[in-house]
């Protein structure tokens, strides 16, 4: 027995005894699917949570997230919409760019929205839940945040 065939018997006996989960296997081809090779990642360096709003003023005020990457940082509001949320924010220092939401419930692609040369966006019925922005500035480079839960 060589080697190929040792493990293709270890395979079949973890396939018949312990299959891995669809959901799983869902989420590890997806994962291929959303690698940004040669980004630099931008890592969630502050989290201003929505406060309650000052006297007299509706609604409550944005949760604010900031993240910091080697050059630069992207700060992103989130205003709430029912089950929705609306992504408003800038690249600093300000660049044009695509902007792409990463989101487990959305195709590949997710939701894209332009950042203008002033660095600013808005991405309008972001789902809720887990999210991954990515930056493709218009000089070739690209910024992919952390993963955070709206």
């Amino acid at each position: 027995m060589n080697d190929d065939e040792l493990l293709a018997g270890v395979r079949d006996a973890f396939n018949a005894l312990d299959p891995v989960p669809d959901g799983v296997l869902a989420a590890a081809r997806a994962s291929i699917a959303w690698r940004a090779p040669g980004a630099t990642l931008a890592e969630l360096s502050r989290d201003r949570g929505g406060r309650a709003a000052a006297a007299g003023v509706r609604g409550t005020a944005g949760r604010v997230l900031t993240f910091t990457c080697p050059g630069g940082e992207v700060e992103i509001e989130v205003a709430e919409h029912g089950p929705d949320r609306e992504l408003t924010g800038r690249i600093v220092p300000s660049a044009a760019a695509l902007v792409q939401v990463r989101h487990p419930d959305l195709p590949p692609g997710g939701i894209t929205a332009r950042a203008e040369t002033a660095g600013l966006f808005c991405v309008p019925r972001v789902p809720a839940g887990l999210v991954s922005l990515v930056f493709r500035l218009d000089d070739g480079t690209s910024i992919v945040t952390s993963w955070i839960r709206l």
